[in-house]
């Protein structure tokens, strides 16, 4: 009779994205509600403004922009916390770097920078309540996928 010998696996249970991955996907997620909230609020912003930075019109261009800026700011977002060693944060403490990180991006690019590009020197600061509303649920919402994705 032969005898069997029972032996364990490794069975990988760690499911989580690469940073960058979960980077695209909470960028992608944060900007579409930021966009939902500026449409409520600066629908010209979606149709006009934005799409204007690149030589466009419309509403669809204006997402197509604003969802493109959110994904590759989520990816920016990946590379700083791998940067400073931090790519391993949890939901808690993603969704606070998050929020702060909207906070960042709201004060360089959405006051100063954003303003220059289109042609409007003198709107700087842009100091815009909505906006800033819209940078830090977008920061949030990147913030709490990334963390859930990573883990």
């Amino acid at each position: 009779m032969a005898s069997e010998t029972a032996s364990q696996r490794e069975v990988a249970t760690e499911t989580g994205l690469e940073a960058w991955q979960a980077g695209v996907v909470g960028g992608i997620l944060g900007s579409v509600a930021f966009g939902v909230l500026m449409i409520a609020t600066a629908p010209e912003m979606l149709e006009m403004m934005i799409p204007s930075m690149y030589g466009l019109e419309g509403g669809i261009a204006g997402w197509i922009v604003h969802v493109s800026h959110g994904a590759i700011l989520g990816v920016v977002f990946a590379a700083v916390l791998a940067g400073v060693g931090r790519s391993d944060l949890g939901v808690g403490a993603a969704a606070g770097a998050g929020l702060g990180y909207g906070l960042i991006v709201w004060a360089t690019l959405a006051v100063v920078v954003m303003p220059i590009w289109l042609g409007m020197p003198e709107m700087v600061p842009n100091l815009d309540v909505g906006s800033l509303v819209g940078h830090a649920v977008y920061g949030l919402i990147l913030g709490v996928a990334y963390g859930a994705l990573t883990q």
